[in-house]
């Protein structure tokens, strides 16, 4: 597939906003086309950049829709958006963060995204994964990732952020609140959002599973987000503990946080595991095309107190070979739709 995205509209001192398949393609003079491969998964056979729009079969918009916001340059980017569109090419976009720009309907425009809400029907939006490193792969466990015995009772992983206070829920919801005010009053370019304390939603959830002796509860509650590690994450003791909770279990609770989409499914599907899923209305990648009633437990949001049973009833289906079965179909899944080339290599056009 052959892409172009406008250099006056890219900023290198904000790589962080880049759009994630450019990062393959804007990298330090030398870096080769079989470094590409390695590195990133996908090389000039399947994308290569062009010079000029009018070679492209899809352009690209450079960095996030949040940096375009938050430089004040959203008119420069509808610009661009409108002169792809009169070439009638296909323009590819991110919305990225917890909280999405509000955008207008722009027909040929591709806005990939994790967080929002499906049923708002906003055209071209699709979702997007969190891209994430291979754990397994970084720590050779593929000859015991999927060593798991099946019992009577399922075992179920979490470890993350979840409180039951009164008091954070009032603080929760009343950020929000304040967000969607100036939001609607004009005052933020951010999409107004669901009032809802995630935290205290997760704690609840969790207390509902532990309350059912027929399931095997493996749970690792914090106060703060990464037990409020902010510097050298990854090689931080609670990084290895979340992914071994995750290794030690068959089932992993996923519920959305301060934005609606969940990291952590991500990163169960690739550690081979089953995401216990709270469906809150968000937005799936692929969903055209895989079925992701077929690799989760689905719990939808209004039955959401009745998770333990939804959960015991979908392990009560299987045995141990179609539990191993269903672990391995998770990470293939992985490997080939949710990594950056896997993602990209699925996409199709469009429009």
């Amino acid at each position: 597939m052959k892409l172009y995205y406008p250099p006056h509209l890219y900023d290198p001192t904000y790589r962080g906003q880049l759009f994630p398949l450019l990062k393959a393609f804007i990298t330090k003079k030398g870096f080769t086309d079989s470094q590409r491969k390695s590195f990133y998964g996908f090389g000039d056979n399947d994308f290569m950049l062009t010079d000029t729009m009018e070679d492209a079969q899809v352009v690209i918009l450079p960095m996030t829709w949040h940096y375009y916001a938050r430089q004040k340059q959203l008119n420069e980017a509808y610009t661009f958006v409108r002169e792809a569109r009169a070439k009638e090419k296909v323009i590819w976009s991110l919305n990225a963060g917890d909280f999405g720009i509000k955008l207008p309907r722009i027909p040929n425009l591709v806005v990939f995204r994790q967080g929002g809400y499906v049923s708002n029907n906003q055209m071209g939006h699709i979702g997007f994964p969190s891209i994430i490193e291979d754990y397994v792969q970084k720590y050779q466990l593929e000859n015991e990732v999927f060593n798991v015995d099946y019992d009577k009772k399922p075992i179920v992983g979490f470890c993350g952020q979840a409180q039951s206070s009164r008091r954070n829920v009032l603080k929760e919801m009343t950020k929000q609140a304040l967000r969607n005010l100036r939001s609607h009053l004009g005052g933020s370019n951010l999409e107004p959002q669901r009032i809802l304390a995630t935290s205290y939603l997760r704690a609840t959830l969790l207390h509902h599973l532990e309350a059912n002796e027929a399931v095997d509860c493996r749970f690792i509650k914090r106060e703060k987000y990464r037990a409020g590690i902010t510097k050298n994450k990854e090689t931080h003791p609670t990084t290895a503990e979340f992914y071994n909770n995750i290794l030690d279990s068959q089932y992993v609770l996923c519920v959305r946080g301060a934005g609606n989409f969940s990291v952590r499914f991500y990163e169960t599907l690739m550690m081979g595991r089953i995401p216990l899923y709270l469906h809150t209305d968000g937005y799936l990648p692929l969903s055209d095309t895989i079925d992701w009633k077929a690799h989760v437990v689905w719990v939808d949001y209004k039955d959401r107190k009745d998770i333990s049973n939804i959960l015991l009833n979908f392990h009560r289906k299987l045995n141990q070979e179609q539990l191993v079965t269903l672990m391995k179909n998770n990470r293939k899944l992985w490997e080939e739709k949710l990594t950056l080339s896997g993602f990209f290599k699925s996409q199709p056009i469009l429009i």
